[in-house]
């Protein structure tokens, strides 16, 4: 995956912290997450493929993070 897209990635989930809904279960907010990332940019089919497997990792970061103030 692009250090931009990761970047991207990121700077998503900083900014839509307090909307994820954490209390879905992994594959649902993974498909969550992605709506998010494409309503952003167009993804190729590799990239949501990369994407889809490098969220699974980090969802339990994901989960812990507390929002910036």
């Amino acid at each position: 995956m692009s250090p931009s897209m990761l970047r991207q990635f990121w700077s998503l989930v900083e900014t839509i912290y307090s909307e994820i809904p954490l209390a879905l279960d992994d594959n649902s907010l993974i498909q969550w997450l992605l709506r998010q990332m494409r309503a952003r940019r167009l993804l190729t089919a590799e990239e949501t493929d990369l994407l889809v497997h490098y969220i699974h990792d980090r969802l339990p970061l994901i989960r812990e993070l507390e929002p910036i103030a």
